[in-house]
């Protein structure tokens, strides 16, 4: 696998630090999303926008767990080094152009085919798949608002769950599975993260372009462009013009 850790550096880490970083994003997630909602005082309910307190509470959490997981196995059962334990470096002449490529294909080719066929025996689809975004930028208002959920979903999300993902679980599975179970388990695994049934396709499709970039380049560059490019196009189309 060219994804795979450099043979000179001692490996130790694997499913285990990936499921304990898992488990802890999801508890300390809805731990840190439940304090900003009582902050605001939000009540979920039908139709009621996500106030962007929320959203970044629930982010933070659970990338805390996520990132907990990596630094955890790279410093205590690794080399300490997030490039050499987990391909977290970038070809800034290759991965930029790569990604961007890859994003914008997945975006706005990939994703729209894959569903295409369905939305044709269901024409209400489309507003179905677009429904949880919008209610989640629908209480994001102003220049600033903006500007801080483009910069947690177009450069965090992008680096965290890039290094989660597509490093730490991805070659734990390579390594007890083979690169094939590794592709497709992340996929998987990266589209049940987000929760969202009817955009699980969808994830999981992009998931496969985002481990196949990492498989195939031993670099996680090209993934972090190409995620970036994804969410910054999902988050300008959502919010343009508010």
């Amino acid at each position: 696998m060219a994804g795979a850790t450099p043979p000179d550096v001692p490996v130790h880490w694997g499913l285990g630090e990936a499921a304990g970083g898992f488990l802890a994003g999801l508890v300390i997630g809805a731990i840190t999303g439940a304090i900003a909602a009582a902050a605001v005082n939000y009540q979920p309910g039908h139709g009621r926008p996500v106030p962007l307190a929320v959203t970044i509470g629930g982010l933070v959490g659970l990338w805390a767990g996520f990132l907990g997981g990596v630094i955890f196995a790279s410093r205590t059962k690794g080399s300490g080094d997030l490039g050499r334990d987990f391909g977290f470096r970038i070809d800034w002449r290759r991965d930029v152009p790569l990604g961007l490529i890859a994003g914008l294909a997945s975006q706005y080719a990939l994703v729209p085919l894959l569903y295409l066929p369905f939305e044709q025996l269901d024409p209400g689809l489309r507003h179905r798949l677009e429904t949880p975004a919008k209610h989640a930028t629908a209480g994001v208002h102003g220049a600033f608002a903006i500007a801080v959920l483009f910069l947690f979903l177009a450069v965090g999300a992008p680096l965290v769950e890039e290094l989660f993902f597509r490093g730490l679980l991805l070659r734990s599975l390579a390594r007890r599975f083979g690169p094939v179970v590794a592709t497709l388990g992340s996929a998987v695994a990266f589209g049940l993260a987000h929760f969202e049934l009817l955009q699980l396709a969808a994830l999981i499709l992009f998931g496969l372009v985002l481990a196949l970039l990492a498989e195939r380049t031993g670099r996680l560059g090209p993934g972090i462009v190409a995620h970036a490019t994804f969410n910054a196009a999902t988050v300008l189309t959502l919010t343009w013009g508010k």
